[in-house]
């Protein structure tokens, strides 16, 4: 099976078995800047996995949003493009796709440094970091990454490195339904892939909101999933990206992305 039949199952896993990841990974201690990060900087990659990851992966700064980041992604060009997903010996690899909704969030906040400048910004369901790394290049004090598979977590640290930073905090754990965090400003993209994933994220999000007024951003290219569900009533559209070819044939026929505000009223509890 080519790699575009695997992405299908890609695409399907989002709202399968990927999300039952996120909900089984419930909880946890509150959130914490320095106890829940599993890399930081100046932390190294165990040598075997680094050659892994970048044997098997391409460099690239084309066919997406933000050709100012380059990001270690699976490409035609890449032995398991080709192959058979069951040779992968990780974890379905989420995070070697650059998303439409990672893709519109990482090309609003390069254009726009001031939503980030000097904030502390938290990045959910991170992937390669692209997002992440779009805050640190625009000037944010403090960033944490944040994604459940280890294997995505090496593979922000590598793309740092592409990209001259330091590796930020990143952390493997769940943190959706755990305490919130003070954070000033909280993006994720291409999150809203289940009903149930999404009704977690529709009450953590509020609860960060309202216990520390945290600013969220959301990109979504408008999936069925999303667009449907009931938090589409309390967002506000700040910006539409018109979505280069190559994530158009990669992503079936979704042709824009969008950022947006999300703004839930005080009087809403669902």
């Amino acid at each position: 099976m080519a790699f575009h039949g695997w992405k299908w199952l890609l695409l399907l896993g989002r709202q399968n078995t990927l999300a039952k990841v996120w909900r089984s990974r419930r909880g946890g201690s509150p959130l914490c800047w320095k106890r829940c990060c599993h890399w930081s900087t100046g932390k190294s990659l165990d040598p075997e996995m680094r050659a892994f990851l970048e044997e098997n992966t391409e460099v690239t700064n084309s066919g997406h949003l933000t050709p100012e980041i380059r990001l270690r992604l699976l490409t035609p060009r890449c032995r398991l493009w080709r192959e058979k997903p069951d040779l992968w010996p990780y974890g379905d690899p989420f995070w070697a796709i650059y998303w439409p909704g990672g893709q519109a969030l990482s090309r609003y906040i390069l254009d726009n440094p001031r939503v980030v400048k000097g904030r502390s910004v938290l990045d959910l369901g991170s992937g390669c970091g692209a997002t992440a790394i779009a805050a640190v290049m625009s000037g944010a004090s403090q960033v944490l990454a944040n994604d459940i598979d280890p294997i995505a977590g090496m593979a922000m640290i590598l793309n740092c490195e592409l990209n001259h930073l330091n590796p930020f905090p990143i952390t493997i754990k769940n943190i959706i339904n755990s305490e919130a965090g003070n954070w000033d400003l909280i993006v994720l993209g291409d999150m809203f892939y289940d009903a149930q994933l999404a009704d977690g994220l529709h009450h953590w999000l509020q609860k960060c909101i309202r216990t520390h007024q945290t600013e969220v951003l959301i990109g979504d290219p408008g999936r069925h999933q999303f667009l449907s569900h009931s938090i589409r009533s309390q967002l506000h559209k700040v910006v539409e990206y018109s979505l280069p070819e190559c994530t158009r044939q990669e992503n079936y026929g979704l042709t824009s992305s969008i950022v947006w505000s999300y703004q839930p009223s005080s009087s809403l509890d669902n």
